[in-house]
């Protein structure tokens, strides 16, 4: 691709380099896992709870172990206008249904049902404030709760051995002015020529990428740039993960 000399982001970062990322365990106190998740001006809670017992149609069907779902909405006041609650018009809007399962199968990619004997891991990830990346927020958050979670039970006597296979976060990346970047923050996002989410484990397989032009095409290379552009990313995030996962079980 050719280098644009004059391009700058919007808030000055690199265009490899993450917004400011911050994780604060503990923050909903009846949850068994929580964390405040903030990319930037992005914050996300994200708590996981314990139901003991399985989905109704676990329970028909005889399918042994547990189940983990997660909901995820945006508070009215986390968007410059007001956002209307779900319960008000009556049902959940389209996007919230897929950013809500986007989470769900995201955690149960990296995460072995059959170890979680006859219990529901329920994560609700609820977005405080939105600038862009809020599912990326909220899956890479809900991974640190639930991982919380998962080690307390054990410590409890309640799980004989940790259900999770790898760590799992999501980060964005597009094509902002002709130039590919990482962690897109809602300027840039709602500029953007290409726009994608990424979800990945620790150690380095996809587990979904979500891809589009807006209204663009983009080439293989671009393709490409984009995609060790979130590699990087989620090394990055995959670290941070494990010093909060730790700095919450102490």
């Amino acid at each position: 691709m050719t280098e644009n000399t004059a391009f700058a982001r919007p808030d000055g970062r690199a265009v490899d380099q993450l917004r400011k990322i911050k994780f604060e365990t503990g923050i909903a106190p009846h949850a068994l896992g929580s964390v405040l998740v903030s990319f930037g001006n992005t914050r996300v809670i994200c708590a996981a709870s314990v139901d003991d017992r399985v989905p109704g149609w676990m329970r028909a069907q005889g399918v042994e172990g547990g189940w983990m779902t997660a909901e995820y909405s945006m508070l009215p006041y986390s968007t410059l206008d007001r956002k209307t609650r779900d319960i008000s018009r009556g049902k959940a809007d389209g996007r919230t249904i897929e950013i809500q399962r986007l989470i769900g199968r995201s955690m149960r990619a990296v995460f072995d049902l059959k170890k979680l004997t006859n219990k529901t891991i329920w994560i609700d990830c609820d977005v405080l404030q939105a600038d862009g990346g809020t599912r990326t927020a909220s899956i890479t958050g809900a991974y640190v709760a639930a991982q919380i979670a998962v080690q307390k039970l054990i410590a409890e006597g309640k799980l004989s051995e940790n259900p999770f296979t790898d760590s799992v976060a999501a980060i964005s990346v597009g094509v902002f002015e002709a130039v590919p970047v990482l962690d897109l923050n809602y300027i840039e996002d709602k500029a953007a020529s290409v726009d994608a989410n990424l979800v990945m484990t620790g150690s380095g397989k996809y587990v979904e990428v979500q891809s589009s032009g807006e209204e663009a095409t983009f080439t293989r290379e671009e393709l490409d740039t984009l995609l060790e552009l979130g590699a990087k990313g989620i090394q990055e995030l995959t670290a941070l993960q494990a010093e909060a996962i730790a700095a919450g079980l102490k």
